[in-house]
């Protein structure tokens, strides 16, 4: 399998960064790791090599980016409004500094989303806000309301992203119509923490009229990585 490491002083937020890409040529997917997860993450928890079959038959490349979480939603020593705006800073690097990176790499001009548990918020929040750029979100055991983050602190650049905020409440068609395109996966275990949230979800997006697919993995499934390799197997 072919294993490529990036390393460069992003701009944006002001540090190096890393990025590790998986795989030759395939369906492009920019993958967010868990709650302050490195980008070794997936690698390290066993994701990869769950979908190494399609990596390197060429179906599917990978990149993993850090994350900057611990600078953002738990970063407790700053301003609510300013772990906001530090997020908002992480969104710009992906938006200008990584994708133009994935589409030179892979030559694809939409790209796949997917993250797991807070990296699933990631992924389904950066495809909502640019749906120009992501054609497919796979959202694993995903958490989507971050006012647990915000220690009541409420302004317009936290609303835009919470999607349990803004959802309700977009009427654009440029919006809708691309998020009736996308593909929407909420996946997750019938005894996840994050179950709640994904039905809460799914009647969010019913509600707009937007297609998706709800997926509850029974059986006792908890939040946690040999289920998200499974389903990564089958998403992908």
């Amino acid at each position: 399998m072919r294993r490529d490491y990036h390393n460069w002083y992003s701009t944006r937020l002001g540090h190096n960064m890393e990025m590790l890409v998986h795989g030759h040529a395939g369906t492009p997917v920019l993958v967010f790791p868990s709650s302050r997860g490195k980008f070794f993450e997936y690698e390290n928890t066993g994701m990869v090599h769950a979908v190494s079959g399609k990596i390197d038959a060429g179906q599917l490349q990978l990149f993993c980016v850090d994350s900057i979480d611990g600078e953002s939603w738990y970063n407790r020593s700053i301003h609510p409004h300013d772990r906001v705006m530090r997020h908002i800073a992480f969104e710009n690097y992906i938006l200008y500094e990584v994708i133009p990176l994935i589409k030179g790499v892979n030559g694809a001009q939409q790209i796949t989303t997917t993250g797991c548990s807070l990296g699933a918020y990631h992924a389904f929040n950066f495809a909502l806000r640019h749906p120009d750029v992501v054609w497919a979100c796979i959202a694993m055991s995903g958490s989507f309301d971050m006012r647990s983050f915000m220690n009541g602190y409420y302004d317009q650049d936290f609303y835009f992203n919470n999607p349990v905020d803004y959802i309700p409440n977009i009427n654009d068609p440029w919006f809708l119509d691309r998020y009736r395109q996308m593909k929407i996966v909420l996946a997750a275990g019938d005894w996840d923490i994050c179950l709640g949230d994904n039905f809460n979800m799914a009647h969010l997006l019913g509600s707009k009229g937007i297609p998706h697919w709800l997926d509850v993995w029974t059986g006792g499934e908890r939040h946690d990585w040999p289920l998200w390799q499974r389903m990564a197997v089958k998403f992908f």
